[in-house]
């Protein structure tokens, strides 16, 4: 009895439910979550301090425990220094409320010319729609004779006064305590589970293995093992650099002369730790100081500018360069999912987005199930150099596909764009072609560029002097004779031959190009001579015959000279294609343009 298998769009419903009922779930117990991702995150900030401790034959108990509370007393201590001095900070405002009033005062629109008569008329506008219309006396009530008759009089509602409850001292400590117990309660949970996170790891894991069962236990170990180092990396490495950013802020701020510039730059390293939003109140609180504390608008500036160059600094050329490697996150995807986590978490999913994301596109990457979050989220390519290639020319978009090569071609020589990038784009469009897929006016667009571009190739390359042999002290000269280069059935064919005559025409042979041939009329125009080579070129599968055919007519007819069959991608090892081609074979078979190169250079080479 057969099983039918569950076809892919039922998979992907399937995929789809299982991730809203995640986020329901990550909703729903976030009470419990949030505490526990902060645990999380702490506790891999916190393992190298307690391997190290372990190194030096220490307990991993003891361990964890001498490494938190050294945390927390020396966080405490910082706290504790930032607090007083916001308290000082704050006393002093009154000094500096005649430097503030001057401020207000410049801001305020002037009372002549064009801006300050619009600003007026706004303001009697306002004034205007803020006060209410008089009240509308009634007409005087009379009865039916037309006497008048006195207003009922007017009901007044009671006054109803509130008495508080006598205070006493429990009341009062239990109204000062009370807004603090919550975020207590979850600083509690969080110190809790990060040391029994660093003392009980490796019990976990164990755990998680037997829950995922022994045959995944490759896939699991890696998943870990990557997503722990890539998310550790990422805070050590944003630890470094919000620290590094602190000290700068605090030494500009020195130089400029804002008062407590020590405190704004630990105040600065410790709220970028929040994306996006931290940077901005770090920078607004010593700017209102500065506006406060001088009496001229250059030292405010000053702050504005320095924080403004220290933050597109680092969040557009130091934090992608170094992140970016070791997150695995592209920018775009950051952003969207850090707006993702702010809705589902709030504040708290804002400061662990970046660390979430990384897990998630790590799942991504080795459950196959969720193989699109990788691609959706990550920072690797979506398509490779040669599909990006032929989809610019399907697209009939010829400045993007050159644009493609040329960024190619930057790290990257010739022989290696035709090999990696032309070739299998070329080999894409036979596949397309022969199941129909690929329009007349499309494959004629496309063969014209690349055909173009050729030609832009060997001018650069007869400009630049290039070879793609290097020459060498033993390496062998080139062929006496000529080299014949011949496409096997059809245009894709032709395109690959005419890559491979321009690429040995600069290693220094004589080539002579030709177009597909069938009957072999051609060569009675040059007369091949014993020291001339036989290229031919073939894409596979659906040129694999045609070469076949090609290479037994020449060998029929020019039973002395070398014949080396060029089948460009094949997938499988050249003995195996080797075994395709019936008696008489060729002297070579090669799959790739370097190959050829070489075993037109080394006529010692056969396969």
């Amino acid at each position: 009895m057969t099983r039918r298998s569950k076809s892919p769009v039922s998979s992907g419903v399937r995929n789809i439910g299982i991730l809203v009922a995640v986020v329901a779930v990550l909703y729903l117990a976030s009470e419990l979550l949030i505490p526990l991702a902060f645990a999380v995150t702490l506790s891999l900030i916190l393992t190298p301090a307690v391997a190290w401790l372990e190194k030096l034959r220490l307990g991993r108990v003891p361990a964890a425990l001498v490494v938190m509370l050294l945390s927390m007393a020396g966080a405490g201590a910082i706290g504790w220094v930032i607090f007083n001095d916001l308290v000082d900070v704050a006393n002093q405002l009154p000094e500096y409320q005649e430097n503030i009033h001057k401020k207000l005062e410049a801001i305020r629109a002037p009372n002549t010319g064009a801006v300050g008569r619009a600003a007026a008329s706004v303001k009697q506008l306002g004034k205007e729609l803020s006060n209410p219309p008089a009240p509308v006396v009634p007409p005087p009530a009379t009865d039916r004779a037309g006497r008048r008759v006195a207003p009922p009089a007017a009901s007044h509602p009671l006054p109803v006064q509130v008495v508080e409850a006598p205070a006493n001292e429990l009341r009062y400590v239990r109204e000062m305590v009370q807004p603090f117990l919550r975020p207590l309660g979850i600083f509690g949970m969080v110190l809790i589970f990060s040391l029994f996170l660093m003392v009980g790891h490796k019990d976990l894991r164990d755990r998680l293995f037997r829950i995922v069962g022994v045959g995944q236990l490759n896939v699991m170990t890696l998943a870990l093992d990557d997503a722990a180092h890539r998310v550790s990396r990422y805070l050590q490495l944003q630890l470094l650099v919000n620290a590094v950013f602190g000290v700068l802020c605090g030494t500009g701020l020195f130089l400029i002369g804002v008062p407590y510039a020590v405190l704004w730059g630990a105040v600065a390293a410790i709220l970028r730790l929040v994306p996006y939003v931290g940077s901005v109140v770090a920078a607004a609180m010593p700017l209102l100081l500065s506006l406060a504390v001088f009496d001229n608008w250059m030292h405010p500036l000053l702050v504005f500018l320095m924080f403004a160059t220290l933050e597109l600094v680092t969040g557009n050329w130091v934090e992608p360069r170094l992140y970016g490697a070791h997150t695995g996150v592209s920018s775009l995807a950051l952003l969207l999912t850090t707006l993702f986590w702010t809705v589902l978490w709030g504040p708290a999913g804002l400061i662990l987005s970046t660390p979430l994301t990384v897990c998630v596109v790590v799942l991504g990457r080795y459950v196959p199930q969720f193989w699109f979050l990788h691609i959706l989220l990550g920072d690797e390519p979506a398509l490779a150099e040669e599909a990006r290639f032929y989809q610019r020319l399907l697209a009939m978009d010829d400045q993007e596909a050159r644009t493609v090569i040329d960024r190619y071609l930057t790290d990257h020589s010739l022989l290696q764009l035709c090999d990696s990038v032309v070739i299998p784009a070329l080999t894409l469009a036979e596949h397309d072609r022969h199941k129909g897929a690929l329009d007349p006016d499309r494959e004629e667009f496309l063969f014209l560029s690349i055909k173009e571009m050729l030609t832009e190739f060997a001018e650069r390359a007869a400009k630049s002097g290039f070879t793609e042999v290097e020459a060498a002290a033993d390496a062998p000269p080139p062929p006496a004779g000529r080299v014949l280069c011949l496409a096997a059935s059809d245009e894709a064919d032709e395109v690959s031959a005419a890559m491979l005559a321009l690429l040995l025409e600069k290693s220094g042979c004589i080539v002579i190009t030709f177009t597909p041939d069938p009957g072999l009329q051609q060569l009675a125009f040059v007369q091949p001579g014993k020291d001339d080579i036989f290229c031919i070129s073939a894409l596979p599968p659906f040129a694999f015959s045609h070469a076949r055919t090609l290479s037994q007519q020449l060998r029929a007819r020019f039973p002395g000279i070398r014949i080396v069959v060029g089948v460009w991608g094949f997938p499988g090892e050249t003995e195996r294609a080797m075994e395709r081609f019936q008696t008489p074979r060729p002297d070579n078979l090669v799959t790739s343009l370097a190959d050829a190169i070489q075993a037109v250079m080394n006529p010692a080479t056969t396969g």
